[in-house]
């Protein structure tokens, strides 16, 4: 096999010059990992003073909830609860979007995750729309669990307008701790409009109006006004902005504090055992990823360990060629029937998508025509 001059990949971890929004510089190194050596000389004192500066403006000294984080049960929502609980003093409502093929490892999780002492919603949206955005989501934009992507942002707000509780914390910024735009690596609030082009890839508008929902069907797929931005209604920001982000320590914190359990195996198409154990669409999600842009769930997971300094360039590349595009047999029949398919028209899609200049067809199959390097 021979790789396309036009594809390459970082020089130091191995994120692919496919990836969407990534840029390089003239050492052939991604922003990802031009970010990780700015976090060593940054001024995290003067980030703290910030962070700390916003938890006092919203601060309730009548027990009320003062922030809202969403969490799945998982490492990095459950650090961020934790940490905002028992470092900063903040009193959280914890919120979750009950996601789409439920895995008991999850629903295990997130049960140990409240019974660790915190104040918890959860959100089961209409199944119906959700089954259908997911499809359409799947077909549309060659991404499995849109629809729940959506609730994941749409709920939260919803619930913050709600019960009147401005101030929303996620985990990390994706953008910019693991290869994408880097526009917001020094702003501490992101709005509307950075979320629906960085995470809905734009489709938000079209996705809804496809599917034909009415209005009662999509209350928690419903997205904040901007009115409601601008008159400090919904402030939302990311946790990583204001501490060096490490998903390790997170999983470490998680597993001590609040309950969280790894899998017994390897999560599919990676080597780690600790993350994405919700749901059963991350395993599809994945493999489109990995047809779509040629790297996948393990290209993602080596690089985090790179950069954190756990793993070197050629153990990931190991790992890489072991594990990125590995097929998800185990979940196929379950994905025909959620999205009440054949397999023919399941293949399909996934023939839609693939980019066929990494990729060729044998025995059925999609083979890669690339080595990673």
């Amino acid at each position: 096999m021979k790789n396309n001059k036009e594809v390459f990949w970082c020089k130091n971890c191995l994120n692919m010059s496919t990836r969407p929004r990534i840029t390089f510089d003239s050492r052939g190194w991604c922003n990802a990992c031009q970010w990780m050596e700015e976090k060593k000389v940054l001024d995290w004192s003067k980030r703290e003073k910030e962070l700390k500066s916003l938890l006092n403006k919203y601060r309730k000294e009548d027990g009320g909830f003062d922030c809202i984080v969403p969490v799945s049960g998982g490492k990095d929502g459950s650090y961020v609860a934790y940490t905002l609980k028992h470092k900063y003093g903040m009193n959280p409502l914890t919120v979750t979007s009950r996601p789409p093929l439920e895995l008991e490892l999850g629903k295990e999780n997130i049960a140990n995750f409240v019974e660790s002492g915190f104040d918890h919603i959860h959100v089961t949206a209409n199944n119906k729309a959700m089954r259908m955005l997911n499809k359409i989501g799947f077909i549309d934009m060659g991404f499995p669990y849109y629809g729940w992507l959506i609730s994941i942002f749409s709920a939260v707000t919803n619930v913050a307008l709600k019960y009147d509780i401005p101030l929303i914390f996620y985990g990390e910024d994706g953008e910019v701790e693991y290869g994408g735009s880097s526009e917001n690596k020094n702003k501490a609030v992101f709005d509307l409009e950075y979320m629906v082009r960085a995470y809905f890839e734009g489709g938000y508008e079209k996705i809804i109006k496809k599917s034909g929902l009415d209005k009662k069907e999509l209350f928690w797929f419903s997205l904040p006004k901007n009115s409601d931005i601008d008159n400090n209604r919904l402030v939302m920001t990311h946790m990583g902005y204001f501490e060096p982000w490490d998903s390790y320590r997170n999983y470490l914190v998680a597993k001590e504090h609040c309950g969280l359990k790894e899998s017994d195996l390897t999560n599919g198409g990676t080597f780690t055992n600790f993350s994405q154990t919700d749901q059963a669409l991350y395993s599809i999600h994945t493999y489109m990823m990995y047809l779509k842009f040629g790297f996948g769930r393990a290209t993602q997971d080596a690089g985090i360990e790179i950069r954190r300094g756990s793993m070197d360039r050629s153990q990931a590349i190991n790992l890489v060629r072991l594990y990125d595009g590995l097929y998800p047999d185990e979940f196929i029949e379950t994905y025909l029937e959620y999205f009440q398919m054949t397999m023919d028209e399941f293949d399909a899609v996934l023939d839609r998508w693939v980019n066929k200049d990494l990729f060729e067809k044998v025995d059925g199959r999609w083979k890669p025509n690339f080595v990673v390097e």
